[in-house]
């Protein structure tokens, strides 16, 4: 495919100098007390985080992983006055379905080392060659490589608009959309406004699919599984609220003030992040039980070198000020699939999904959580070729 004039190539190169000052301040990180044996439920351990600062310190090789990134081919461009990088990984198929795929909060494109190569390549990963992709991955407007954002306003719609246009540029008329997290919203939002050019929307997460405070009445006209699952949710939902709903009231209120620890101390970077790779995961009391440690901090690394700590969070204060806050989402007639993994966040409900979404593939996985494309590559890519293999059926 012969890109248009203002796609322009890219690759990472950070200067030395940005990794020499990284060192000098992971090397004078002044560390706070702790009160002893408490484990997560303050937030970070001390002595978790200072095993992984230093291994990010001494161990960690950033040239290694940005060598892996300059695998894929990578553009930048300006669409509504911000600039969007992203990756675009054509297979090698040339009937492949074009699918794109957005990250979240705290992630990355790097979330899609694993998922890459088997979704773009199948016949070099045992799978069927009718069931490949050509990805387009973006980094979201104020995250990493597409940051920082110079203008207010950037909330899911405006992104999911931009990406829109990102795919007409490619010369993608007809295309899949894919994401957990903000990239959900995202992916959902451009089924919802762009129906002619969306084929399918998979989502690994449902905004607005958890339960909010069912009545007696709503119980009862749901089946016992339904209704067992419904509870559950609302206790979910619950505990989200008392203990981890914290970090998006901040980003959603102050982000300028949170952003200037985040952005002069990495080690503050890193916990922040790192709380949410433990907690949203399918992991015991470390991120690793869940998720490669070298790949997490690749991830923080993005963030850290484009000191977009900031611009991304913004995200959620746009979202929190948009005029349709609060208010149900509107109806999609997309075709929609779900992959549920139990460890996420909320637990959704497909009653209350299919209000608003025309569902034509739900399945509930055994494990997993948040991060599916990393947790569990190999799940998420044979849910999103069965989803993509029934609609082409269709």
């Amino acid at each position: 495919m012969t890109h248009p004039v203002d796609l322009h190539p890219f690759r990472i190169d950070f200067p030395q100098a940005d990794l020499d000052d990284l060192h000098e301040r992971l090397d004078r990180t002044r560390w706070p007390d702790e009160l002893p044996g408490v484990g997560w439920a303050y937030g970070v351990p001390l002595g978790y985080l200072q095993e992984l600062a230093h291994y990010w310190r001494h161990s960690y090789d950033w040239r290694g992983a940005e060598a892996r990134l300059n695998e894929w081919p990578q553009f930048v461009t300006t669409i509504d006055g911000a600039r969007v990088h992203f990756a675009h990984i054509r297979s090698p198929e040339p009937g492949a379905t074009p699918l794109l795929m957005t990250h979240g909060w705290p992630g990355s494109i790097v979330e899609f080392a694993r998922v890459a190569g088997p979704l773009t390549d199948p016949r070099a990963h045992g799978g069927d060659p009718s069931e490949a992709f050509h990805l387009v991955l973006p980094s979201i407007p104020g995250f990493g490589l597409s940051g920082p954002t110079t203008q207010t306003g950037w909330e899911l719609g405006r992104v999911a608009a931009a990406f829109a246009e990102l795919m007409r540029r490619l010369g993608y008329e007809r295309y899949g959309v894919q994401g957990g997290d903000w990239g959900a919203g995202i992916s959902r939002e451009l089924g919802r406004t762009h129906p002619d050019a969306v084929i399918g929307v998979h989502l690994n997460l449902v905004p607005g699919a958890a339960a909010h405070e069912p009545t007696a009445a709503e119980l009862a006209a749901l089946s016992p599984a339904e209704r067992q699952r419904t509870l559950a949710s609302w206790e979910r939902n619950q505990q989200w609220m008392r203990e981890r709903q914290g970090y998006a009231d901040i980003q959603s209120t102050r982000p300028q003030t949170l952003a200037y620890g985040l952005t002069d101390s990495p080690v503050g970077q890193l916990a922040w992040i790192a709380e949410k790779f433990v907690e949203w995961t399918d992991s015991r009391d470390r991120p690793e039980g869940a998720v490669d440690r070298d790949l997490l901090l690749t991830n923080v690394m993005l963030y850290w070198l484009t000191g977009t700590a900031n611009s991304a969070a913004r995200i959620y204060y746009e979202r929190a000020h948009a005029d349709s806050w609060g208010t149900a989402p509107a109806p999609s007639t997309a075709p929609t699939a779900v992959a549920d993994f139990p460890q996420d966040n909320f637990i959704p409900l497909r009653h209350i999904v299919e209000r608003t979404n025309h569902i034509v593939q739900w399945t509930s996985y055994e494990r997993g959580g948040h991060f599916a494309a990393v947790e569990q590559p190999e799940l998420l890519v044979a849910d999103i070729r069965t989803f993509f293999r029934r609609l082409a059926i269709g």
